[in-house]
């Protein structure tokens, strides 16, 4: 541990407990809908293609909504408003999402989600953003907040499960955690006003998104936003398809709890993220969480449902733990420590920008075009081990050129100094 960790004041455990639930409903919102959103409208006889798209809406509205929430917060709004504008207007947009079940209202069901989406992902950032701002050690102290996010997760994943299904039916049956996700999402609304007060940084020389994309001068913060993009197409394939593969290679009905398996062991080892941080490096940290990510799409082509095949389902889903962790959470923390302090919000927007936006959306579209095309049209049996085989293969690629090109310097990027535009120096 560097001096200037070890030299943080510990973190309030007010602040902590505020924080925490803020992250807790954060995820729950997600996790309530998302697993079972593409079994659910496959059930309302919408095509695969067509499922794909429409979750796709989700990475969709990170593309746009992304740049301009960490413009926003970085400049005009404080943070924990536009939180709870986001979430109550979401709540609203979640509630007619739910009632909108013709598939000759495709159209109208694909307006909605891209709407949610515009107003979800932004608070995604957010909620990272006012973390970070308020913890006195974001490397120490940020996994011990954000693990209660997957605990949210989780326990709107056995929620589900508990309230929704039914007799020989999967919760993906009803709009049931659609409009629990609007309840909640209505809650983190309201309750986002009680979040610590982080207001707009003020004036600034330059736009700080287009500052953030002037970071990528420094080549190996570059690769490692282009590897991020990139896996992240493939990491689409399992929120799209996991919740259908299971149901219907596995035999698997406990969807939402099943899957709830993946962010039990995000709880054992994202606290444990800063000690592997400091043993292993930033570096080899991202690799392992690359290289879960391939293990576990290689095991799904194997996957049954019973016996060894199954046990393979089953240890693919745990290592959602090391995937997310080692990836995504370790790439947030990246960005705090490359960006300059007054560009951080945007620095985070635009990893979300490129994962949970560009990334989701091309791996959605392109989930649901392979999944019809390993899908037999006479039997409707998808051929899972070939459909699964491709994300394991493109992840095992990113990884190999990501150990290639990526190296993790001390201190912060120092920004070009060009007319216009404002020079932070490394801290």
């Amino acid at each position: 541990m560097s001096a200037a960790q070890s030299a943080a004041p510990p973190l309030s455990l007010p602040l902590r407990i505020n924080l925490s639930v803020m992250m807790f409903l954060q995820f729950a919102v997600w996790g309530a809908w998302f697993v079972v959103f593409f079994p659910y409208l496959l059930g309302l006889n919408f095509t695969s293609s067509q499922a794909g798209a429409l979750i796709g809406n989700m990475a969709l509205g990170a593309i746009f909504s992304t740049i301009f929430a960490g413009y926003i917060a970085d400049r005009l709004l404080a943070s924990e408003k536009l939180m709870a504008i986001c979430h109550l207007a979401g709540a609203g947009v979640l509630y007619l999402i739910a009632q909108t079940q013709d598939t000759n209202q495709y159209g109208t069901l694909f307006a909605l989600t891209f709407v949610y989406a515009l107003l979800y992902n932004p608070t995604l950032v957010l909620a990272n953003s006012i973390t970070f701002e308020h913890v006195p050690d974001g490397q120490r102290d940020f996994p011990g907040i954000r693990v209660l996010g997957t605990l949210g997760w989780i326990g709107a994943g056995f929620a589900i499960d508990f309230l929704f299904k039914s007799e020989g039916k999967t919760a993906a049956a009803t709009n049931g955690p659609l409009l629990m996700a609007a309840g909640l999402s209505a809650a983190l609304g309201v309750y986002s006003f009680f979040l610590p007060h982080t207001p707009p940084k003020g004036e600034a020389k330059g736009v700080p998104f287009v500052r953030a994309i002037g970071l990528f001068k420094d080549f190996s913060f570059a690769a490692f936003f282009i590897v991020s993009l990139a896996i992240t197409v493939v990491l689409a394939f399992y929120y799209t398809s996991t919740s259908d593969f299971l149901a219907k290679q596995c035999g698997v009905k406990d969807i939402g709890s099943t899957m709830s398996i993946g962010q039990v062991c995000e709880t054992v080892f994202l606290p444990l993220l800063p000690l592997f941080l400091i043993r292993l490096g930033m570096k080899w940290v991202l690799a392992l969480g690359m290289f879960c990510w391939g293990l576990r799409y290689f095991l799904f082509t194997n996957a049954g449902p019973e016996g060894v095949g199954f046990a393979m389902a089953i240890v693919g889903i745990a290592l959602h733990g090391f995937c997310f962790d080692f990836f995504f959470a370790a790439g947030f923390i990246h960005c705090d420590n490359k960006a300059p302090k007054d560009i951080r919000a945007s620095a985070q927007a635009l990893f979300s920008f490129l994962t949970y936006g560009v990334g989701m959306w091309l791996g959605s579209l392109l989930c649901g075009i392979l999944q019809d095309k390993y899908t037999n049209p006479e039997t409707k049996a998808v051929n899972w081990s070939e459909f699964w085989m491709v994300p394991s293969i493109g992840v095992m690629v990113c990884l190999g050129v990501f150990l290639l090109v990526f190296r993790d310097r001390p201190g912060r990027i120092e920004e070009p100094a060009v007319a216009g535009t404002a020079v932070t120096p490394p801290a």
